[in-house]
C-alpha cells in the first residue's frame, strides 16, 4: 500500500453529465431543483450553480444527443449528491418536489445524514440531503462512524416548514 494519503482539504469540484436533451436537464436542474445557469457553450453544454460558483454541475450533449437512458443494471454513475446546508433546506426542496408531483425513488435516515432520491430526466441517479452536524454522527464502542440505512420520517422532516 503507498504511503500517500490525500490531503484533508481535498474535495470533490463538480459533476459533468452526458445527457439526451440539454434543455430537458435544464428545465430539471434550474426550473426545478433551483440551480443557476452560468453560462452556455454552444448549444450543446451548459453549466449551473448555486451560490455564484462557475459550476457545480456541467451538462452536455456532445456524446449523447437524443440517446436513450442508461440502463439500471449497468456500470456508470450511482448518483450525484446534492448537499443542502440545512435541513430546513431539505425539507422545502421535498416539499416542493412532492408539490409538483416529482417522483421520489427512495428516502433514508443514514445516520450522519437525511436523504431523499429520484432520477433525473436521463436516469441518473440524484440524492438531495443534509448533514447532520459532526459531534451528532453515530459511533460504534471504537468510535468509528457507524452509518446506517432507516426509514427516513419525511413527517418530521417536513414539520421544519413550520418553524
Amino acid at each position: 500500500m503507498q504511503d500517500y494519503k490525500i490531503p484533508n482539504q481535498t474535495r470533490i469540484g463538480h459533476v459533468h453529465l452526458k445527457v439526451a436533451d440539454l434543455q430537458r436537464s435544464l428545465d430539471f436542474y434550474c426550473n426545478l431543483l433551483g440551480f443557476e445557469l452560468t453560462m452556455t457553450y454552444g448549444e450543446d453544454a451548459a453549466f449551473i450553480s448555486a451560490g455564484g460558483y462557475h459550476h457545480h454541475i456541467g451538462l452536455n450533449t456532445w456524446y449523447s444527443k437524443n440517446a436513450p437512458k442508461t440502463a439500471t443494471k449497468s456500470v456508470g454513475l450511482f448518483h450525484t449528491a446534492i448537499v443542502y446546508p440545512t435541513r430546513k433546506d431539505l425539507a422545502m426542496i421535498v416539499n416542493r418536489l412532492l408539490e409538483k408531483n416529482y417522483p421520489i425513488t427512495g428516502s433514508a435516515d443514514h445516520g450522519v445524514s437525511e436523504a431523499i432520491y429520484l432520477d433525473d430526466p436521463d436516469g441518473n441517479g440524484v440524492e438531495l440531503y443534509w448533514d447532520r452536524p459532526k459531534e451528532l454522527w453515530p459511533k460504534k464502542s471504537d468510535g468509528n462512524l457507524d452509518m446506517y440505512t432507516r426509514p427516513l420520517n419525511t413527517k418530521d422532516l417536513l414539520s421544519e416548514l413550520e418553524n
